[in-house]
């Protein structure tokens, strides 16, 4: 009976320090990044829409110096592994996008420049057209990719 009562009483001191030092303010969070956050982009409804959200711009050209590595086929949507690379140089952005997901916006990265590499899992609804999208030299440099998915996510 003693064991469980000290248990509560260890429990109950810890919280109420926990609550004080919260409350002098010795607790501080640490700084939020969710204000850079592209909310326009992400709840952008055609692809069209989420880069002019990202980047200001929906104008793309289509290179061969953006790779996309991701399987042609997939048995389920739940997780597809997508990798981009690129040899452009000062890259500064990387985004991936899936033409029949709403929202089309699966993944988006700020690089600080130089040659880029990024390698994510993302859902697809269906099958679908992938966009991998490079900002580089105040270019969006595009490679597409079809990946086919039996059952979505």
């Amino acid at each position: 009976m003693h064991f469980h009562r000290r248990i509560i009483l260890k429990g109950l001191i810890a919280a109420a320090a926990g609550s004080i030092v919260a409350a002098l303010g010795l607790l501080k969070p640490r700084s939020a990044t969710a204000a850079e956050w592209p909310r326009d982009a992400y709840g952008a409804t055609t692809v069209a829409e989420a880069l002019r959200n990202l980047y200001g711009t929906s104008e793309t050209v289509e290179s061969s110096a953006v790779k996309i590595r991701a399987p042609a086929r997939m048995v389920s949507g739940a997780v597809v592994p997508i990798s981009i690379s690129t040899d452009l140089r000062d890259v500064r952005a990387i985004s991936i996008m899936i033409e029949k997901n709403a929202p089309p916006l699966a993944a988006h990265l700020n690089v600080g420049g130089g040659v880029a590499f990024f390698a994510v899992n993302v859902k697809m609804a269906s099958t679908s057209d992938v966009h991998a999208v490079v900002n580089a030299n105040g270019t969006l440099y595009v490679a597409k990719q079809t990946i086919e998915v039996a059952a979505g996510a």
